[in-house]
């Protein structure tokens, strides 16, 4: 099996050299899976894409594209996948709120044939490390939303680690420009009855002096986009 890790940047060349190399890092061939690395430089004005070249002079895996202007998370992550080669797809964001060392268990269940698997911070932690009380709340709607709307029952719909088989991905045809991506991806998961795993993931979340760029009209958006996919025809 190969994975395919799709990583969206915008203006992070404090972490994205750190990121790349713990990425790298991780071991799955006991898992018999083999990894590529595509990173979509969401038009950076700072450093970001000549650290990710300097990277890939020592990871031949890694693969940086890019956006002539900002277009938002959801298109880096759309124009990532076009060049996403492996059975499976993973989103991994551009900071280190996340633990790469979490993926083996969600690659296990991949692997078992799972089609979507996500890493729910809510298992590992009641309250997760770091999250600002406002973004806490909106996980718990966005999430209560979810199943009450598409009939899943998962515990964290936020999540950034994703993991959902790549012909299902691009079944689902996003539409997706920024933020918005997480709740398109659950609902249309949700509509096509598609059964969604989940594994406890570690996360240190970030502060926006940081670096963090959700604000909380991105929470509104999130959850319009849920109820939107759930009457649209």
């Amino acid at each position: 099996m190969k994975l395919s890790i799709v990583i969206p940047a915008f203006r992070e060349e404090a972490t994205i050299a750190t990121v790349l190399e713990r990425v790298a890092g991780v071991d799955l061939q006991a898992l018999g899976v083999e990894k590529e690395i595509i990173v979509c430089d969401d038009g950076s004005t700072d450093k970001t894409a000549q650290e990710v070249e300097r990277m890939t002079q020592r990871f031949p895996f890694i693969h940086l594209v890019q956006h002539a202007r900002n277009q938002g998370k959801g298109a880096a992550i759309r124009t990532a996948l076009q060049h996403a080669t492996g059975d499976y797809v993973l989103i991994q964001d551009a900071d280190l709120e996340y633990d790469v060392e979490d993926y083996p268990a969600m690659v296990r269940l991949a692997v078992d044939g799972a089609l979507a698997v996500y890493g729910s911070r809510f298992l590992s932690r009641a309250w997760p490390a770091g999250m600002h009380p406002a973004n806490y709340l909106a996980n718990r709607i966005l999430t209560t939303a979810s199943n009450v709307l598409f009939g899943l029952n998962i515990t964290d719909e936020a999540t950034c680690f994703k993991l959902v088989r790549a012909d299902v991905l691009r079944g689902l045809h996003l539409e997706c420009e920024r933020f918005e991506f997480c709740p398109e991806v659950t609902a249309k998961l949700g509509r096509q009855h598609i059964p969604v795993a989940e594994v406890p993931v570690r996360y240190q979340g970030r502060d926006v002096q940081a670096g963090k760029k959700v604000r909380w009209t991105d929470g509104v958006e999130a959850l319009w986009v849920l109820v939107k996919y759930r009457v649209k025809r």
